[in-house]
């Protein structure tokens, strides 16, 4: 049974930290380009959105690259702590973090967009400042977009194979998520465990589109 949960869990674990992550970060980077105008704007936002269509053995290897025990982010992370992050439960999450944050960009900016200006507007003519418009008038009214953006996230994050793969391995108890333990189960011919992993997977991410669809559909 512990063969069975640790990847379960591990991924379930993964997907939430990482979602928690882009949850903030694509909410701030949202606000930060929504109705915003300056030269150089589509290359930022198709920067931001590369992920959702590089093959994920490149992110996986641009994450080595950037991370690996060779590059200057990885030697600073020696010698400040003794450890790299290649081949840790650190390194899914972070590769679960850029595959999934142009879902949640795209969600939050098209919220934050989609909220009345003249109510904000009204709420700068009472007295409030930009933070409190944003805490207090733009998060509420996008907060469905946002909750959808999250959930998409959260299911991409449970999905990610090719990413995790190359930067995290695939380390029973470690770092091994479903994703790669259904590939390792496949290539040793233990089918049934093989399905079992799949069937936990489809159940996890029928249930979150649904809900995710559900939140689409209030937002309307």
């Amino acid at each position: 049974m512990t063969e069975f949960w640790s990847p379960v869990w591990l991924s379930i674990n993964v997907s939430l930290l990482a979602g928690v992550i882009v949850a903030i970060l694509g909410t701030a980077a949202a606000r930060w380009m929504a109705r915003r105008r300056f030269r150089g704007k589509t290359i930022v936002e198709t920067v931001f959105m590369l992920p959702l269509v590089l093959p994920p053995s490149v992110v996986g290897f641009l994450l080595v690259v950037l991370f690996g025990r060779h590059s200057p982010i990885g030697q600073l992370m020696e010698t400040w702590f003794h450890t790299t992050v290649l081949f840790t439960p650190g390194a899914a999450v972070m590769a679960a973090v850029v595959v999934s944050f142009p879902l949640m960009y795209q969600a939050a900016k098209a919220g934050l967009e989609a909220v009345d200006p003249t109510i904000e507007g009204a709420a700068r003519i009472d007295g409030a400042n930009e933070r409190q418009v944003f805490w207090h008038i733009s998060l509420p009214l996008a907060r469905n977009a946002l909750l959808s953006g999250a959930v998409l996230s959260f299911a991409r994050s449970l999905g990610e194979f090719g990413a995790t793969l190359m930067f995290a391995g695939n380390i029973p108890g470690k770092t091994q998520t479903i994703p790669t333990a259904v590939y390792m189960a496949m290539e040793s011919g233990r089918m049934e465990l093989a399905w079992a992993w799949v069937a936990v997977t489809i159940g996890l991410s029928f249930s979150l589109l649904s809900c995710a669809a559900k939140l689409g559909r209030l937002q309307r």
